[in-house]
């Protein structure tokens, strides 16, 4: 199976992540997407963090039962912080059986080149870039690894919302509502 790894923080998933998500998993060639929780993303600091539990519990609730998407933890059981070098090595070995690909913005292939060990990443995964406003993707937009889909321009973010819900907007639409009622039960994101 050709399954596509959505990395995020997931600080809270809102519907632009499943927008990207399940237009990864119905309109190109990736079976499965799976939404990798990332407990320690290198270049954020993790002290804005949920726990991950937490994170993870929103990202299923996101999820639901859409056999195409899986929440993922595999992060939470490797080093910190997480490098996607080490979790594609991990994957590979774990699953013998599936191809993984790379689904990330365009804002991240422009600083693809400051990840840990990028070239081997690139050399071995193919990344199904999609489009972020401002980003042109950088030097790399135009390597034989590097698939460029015409997925919707999501403009929402996870700091967007958590700067919403501590000055008590109601941004309920722009998250599944599952995720929305989690918030809300648990308090999230209100101080």
């Amino acid at each position: 199976m050709k399954i596509g790894l959505f990395f995020g923080s997931f600080n809270p998933v809102h519907n632009g992540h499943m927008v990207i998500a399940q237009y990864m998993a119905e309109f190109t060639d990736l079976e499965q997407v799976w939404l990798v929780v990332s407990p320690q993303n290198p270049l954020k600091p993790k002290a804005t963090l949920l726990p991950d539990v937490h994170r993870l519990a929103l990202v299923r609730h996101a999820v639901g039962y859409y056999r195409k998407l899986k929440a993922s933890n595999i992060e939470f059981k490797l080093p910190q912080p997480s490098y996607t070098v080490t979790t594609l090595a991990h994957l590979k070995e774990k699953f013998p059986q599936h191809t993984f690909a790379l689904i990330l913005g365009s804002d991240n292939l422009d600083t693809f080149h400051k990840w840990k060990n990028y070239e081997q990443i690139l050399a071995e995964h193919e990344l199904y870039v999609y489009p972020r406003k401002g980003s042109t993707g950088g030097n790399l937009l135009h390597h034989k690894n590097v698939k460029v889909v015409d997925a919707p321009l999501m403009e929402i973010s996870a700091s967007f919302i958590r700067n919403a819900i501590k000055d008590k907007k109601d941004v309920h639409y722009m998250t599944p509502e599952a995720v929305w009622e989690y918030i809300k039960e648990m308090n999230f994101y209100k101080k």
